[in-house]
């Protein structure tokens, strides 16, 4: 089971940011994945992108880095065609560069780690659309790895989903990416890394637009 302990250890004088006191010390980070089915445990894990936030100032949220690979998949997972038809991933095309889970994780956690230090956080919390899918199978694939500190929060998760279907009445990452009045391309989407700076942008809208209204900082 994967450690509810801090996933960075922090400096005693080490200031919160404000974005470590709009989310109770969380630093929220985006994810998404591309996979070969449903099932975190037995599926593969093809591609995934993290995208970290920034806030300025004036306690605006801002899209700032983002990190993607491409995946090797696990020895013995599983891998409906369905799921390549739907994503468009070729696993043969010689440009892919996919390397393996092993080397891939610990690529993607020391920049969100860094993230969260620099942030004053003690640990990540991942938003996704549909957090829980995404965040399944990370999961999946620490524990595969036997990867002891994950950086993110291993059941808490922001759902962009749900936040998109109060705010904009739309719970679909497309109609809600229009809705909002970001532009978005069906023809690049189900790239992990463009859906999740689509998803970082819905997120960052919406946390931003709930601040204008009065709803944070609170009274």
């Amino acid at each position: 089971m994967t450690s509810l302990e801090p996933a960075v250890d922090l400096d005693k004088d080490q200031a919160k940011s404000l974005l470590a006191e709009r989310f109770r010390g969380f630093l929220p980070v985006i994810v998404d994945v591309e996979t070969g089915g449903f099932n975190a445990d037995t599926d593969a894990l093809l591609e995934i992108a993290a995208v970290t936030l920034r806030m300025d100032d004036d306690g605006v949220l801002h899209r700032h880095e983002t990190f993607d690979f491409h995946l090797e998949p696990f020895e013995g997972a599983n891998i409906e065609q369905s799921a390549l038809d739907f994503t468009g991933i070729d696993l043969e095309c010689p440009e892919r560069d996919s390397i393996p889970e092993m080397m891939a994780l610990p690529d993607l956690f020391k920049p969100i780690r860094k993230a969260v230090k620099e942030n004053g956080c003690t640990r990540a919390v991942m938003v996704g659309h549909n957090a829980h899918f995404d965040l399944g199978f990370v999961n999946a694939a620490v524990n595969r790895c036997d990867i002891k500190r994950s950086p993110f929060h291993p059941f808490s998760c922001f759902d962009t989903a749900t936040l998109s279907g109060l705010a904009l009445g739309q719970t679909v990452l497309a109609k809600a990416c229009q809705t909002a009045g970001i532009e978005f391309s069906n023809s690049e989407a189900h790239s992990a890394a463009y859906d999740a700076e689509k998803t970082a942008d819905l997120f960052c809208l919406i946390v931003n637009r709930w601040k204008e209204l009065g709803g944070w900082p609170l009274p």
